[in-house]
């Protein structure tokens, strides 16, 4: 908590907001609504809520929207949604949402705090913080740069996107990385200096139970004896859902008992449901909190999968989720990635490669076969969501950056009685 009358006015700026229920969104409101239960005067600017689905929800319309969520005002205001996404699309959302940014009323705040993605928006809405002399702190919640060059893009897009992400960062006041391999990737590689914190993402999920639900397997359609294998999220390229459809065809063809449930959304969901139907595969609509919570736990497995060659691009989001639901996890990803460290980390359950589809139905069945190596994967996985995953540490560590930037280090002071918060002398 921060001292009585030290309560600093804090704009937040970004593309994402609840209640849009993966991705970004969930940690920038629940920043927001951390720093204004601290006594912070908080203000959101923001899209309308579009993610995953990629398009906008219903009862959103006109041109700009005002909410009070969670004691933050918040401000949405229109742009553009591309139905399918290309590189040129999303990069028209981007401006479109920055220059509508740029244009709106921020009050006057003692911090601007851009949230990239989305790198356009955060740009023009860090150009105009800095005519202001306005500090900037930029939460990088994904790095752009690497993006392209894992992705294999051209040297010009590469070396255009490096430009103008380097631009954004050494112009900020303070950065906040979600990975300390975040920040060796930004000041060894993209040099952007030493005022980078880092600030990891949380378990956002709140569960009110971890038991199994038999009305949850029912509703979907699941039999007792199905060992579900569930990834929960965004479907897009970069989690390479390609090697789920061809694990699901592995455990049809030979008489597995797994079944591959993908729930959620995304620009590569038409695609992947065409691939190859079978009845060892099924995708399920995003879910409603609560009913969402409850398939999780009622799963017996949860899995997050990268595509073939992401290394550094990247946290998914979808790990500090699945630590509380009570289930073991299984990574399909690049053994040097940060998803395979944090698996390490975590002990939450093994990981398998990318691309080898059999070690995925392999792996499946082994837990379900040992129950003793499942429950002692999820026993690791949330003791490591209480020792390092807490929202309010989280909160605490975002705020000291932004006092940082203020210009209030010097008199910033956590005492050892009430180490869950600061106070400003």
């Amino acid at each position: 908590m921060v001292g009585e009358g030290t309560g600093k006015a804090i704009t937040f700026v970004g593309i994402n907001y609840v209640p849009e229920p993966t991705g970004i969104a969930p940690y920038t409101a629940g920043m927001a609504r951390g720093l204004a239960a601290n006594g912070h005067s908080v203000r959101v600017v923001t899209g309308y809520p579009h993610y995953p689905q990629w398009r906008v929800l219903d009862g959103y319309t006109g041109r700009t929207m005002h909410e009070d969520i969670d004691g933050v005002s918040v401000k949405r205001v229109h742009h553009v949604v591309p139905s399918t996404l290309s590189t040129m699309r999303r990069s028209a959302m981007e401006v479109h949402f920055g220059l509508r940014a740029v244009f709106s009323r921020w009050g006057r705040p003692d911090v601007v705090v851009v949230v990239s993605p989305a790198l356009l928006s955060s740009s023009l809405v860090a150009l105009r913080a800095r005519l202001t002399r306005t500090p900037i702190v930029t939460w990088v919640q994904d790095i752009y740069t690497l993006g392209l060059t894992q992705s294999g893009a051209s040297d010009r897009a590469e070396s255009t996107v490096r430009r103008v992400e380097t631009s954004l960062l050494r112009g900020s006041t303070r950065i906040v990385a979600i990975h300390e391999r975040f920040k060796r990737y930004l000041v060894n590689e993209l040099r952007v200096g030493d005022n980078v914190d880092v600030v990891r993402n949380w378990s956002h999920v709140h569960m009110t139970t971890t038991d199994r639900d038999d009305e949850v397997r029912l509703l979907h359609g699941w039999a007792d004896d199905d060992v579900v294998v569930l990834h929960a999220g965004n479907m897009g390229a970069k989690q390479g859902l390609e090697n789920v459809v061809a694990a699901s065809r592995v455990a049809h063809d030979s008489g597995s008992r797994v079944k591959f449930v993908l729930v959620g959304d995304g620009n590569q969901r038409a695609r992947l449901e065409a691939l190859d139907p079978n009845p060892r595969l099924q995708f399920i609509d995003p879910l409603p909190d609560g009913l969402f919570e409850r398939t999780l736990s009622s799963a017996d497995v949860l899995l997050v999968n990268e595509r073939p060659g992401l290394t550094e691009m990247s946290v998914p989001s979808k790990l500090t989720t699945y630590y509380a639901a009570g289930r073991p996890v299984i990574a399909a990803v690049d053994s040097t990635s940060i998803t395979a460290e944090e698996m390490q980390l975590s002990g939450a359950g093994p990981s398998v490669g990318p691309s080898d589809p059999s070690a995925l139905v392999t792996s499946a069945e082994m837990l379900a076969a040992r129950a003793d190596l499942a429950a002692s994967h999820v026993a690791a996985a949330q003791a490591f969501r209480t020792a390092h995953l807490s929202e309010a540490a989280a909160v605490k560590a975002f705020e000291r950056a932004l006092l940082r930037a203020i210009g209030g280090q010097a008199s910033l002071t956590v005492t050892a009685e009430n180490s869950t918060g600061v106070e400003l002398s």
